[in-house]
């Protein structure tokens, strides 16, 4: 079986000029994400903030933070003082929340709006329109300390990899229609280890990839 190293290498190779890698550290112990660190890797990707800001205090300062999974607004202010990035935004009430804990730490957290490009009604998301009208309200223009910096999106979870490629494809037109507008949108933050090779083909710019590097996660913590 290869390490945690080996498998990081394996994957940067994969990648596209210009592709940010996530490594997904949900579940994982320290140990595990200080081997990918030790590599090069500074760029981990949480689901639950109680774990992440665990993982924060005891690890190396110099490593970028991005929450990947569904946010809670009352959950916000414990990762405010040090999130890079987070994923998953879909409502303004949310950005708002964010904005006000960011501007109490004087910072400017990263946000990417998610859209639901899925089928499965499991997966959250702004529409393509909801979105727009969303960036486009004053009341999001008025927010200082949250900068939006693009989209992300989740495919089907599927082997159909046409279904999955035409999803990703819509959430690209989005991005470039988008991207006109809004001059700080810079990041598409789609495709996962099964995936993520179809998504570069879509204009990624940021892969999340998880269990192809540390392996397959532990659910029962």
């Amino acid at each position: 079986m290869n390490s945690i190293a080996q498998n990081l290498k394996y994957i940067e190779n994969t990648l596209a000029d210009g592709v940010t890698l996530v490594a997904v550290s949900k579940t994982k112990p320290i140990p595990d994400l200080m081997e990918a660190y030790n590599a090069g890797q500074r760029v981990f990707g949480e689901n639950k903030i109680q774990e992440m800001t665990q993982k924060w205090e005891e690890m190396p300062k110099d490593i970028l933070w991005h929450m990947i999974g569904h946010v809670q607004t009352n959950k916000v202010k414990y990762m405010a003082p040090y999130v890079d990035t987070i994923h998953a935004v879909d409502s303004l009430k949310l950005l708002k929340e964010i904005n006000k804990q960011a501007l109490k730490h004087h910072r400017k957290i990263n946000c990417l709006l998610q859209i639901k490009i899925a089928e499965e009604e499991s997966k959250f998301g702004l529409s393509e329109n909801d979105a727009i009208d969303l960036l486009k309200s004053e009341e999001v223009q008025k927010l200082r300390n949250v900068k939006i910096k693009g989209l992300m999106g989740m495919a089907t979870f599927t082997n159909d990899s046409n279904q999955i490629k035409n999803e990703f494809d819509r959430i690209q037109v989005l991005f470039k229609k988008l991207k006109i507008t809004f001059t700080e949108f810079e990041t598409l933050s789609i495709g996962m280890s099964g995936d993520y090779k179809i998504a570069m083909d879509c204009g990624s710019t940021m892969v999340r990839i998880g269990s192809s590097i540390f392996g397959v996660r532990n659910y029962s913590i």
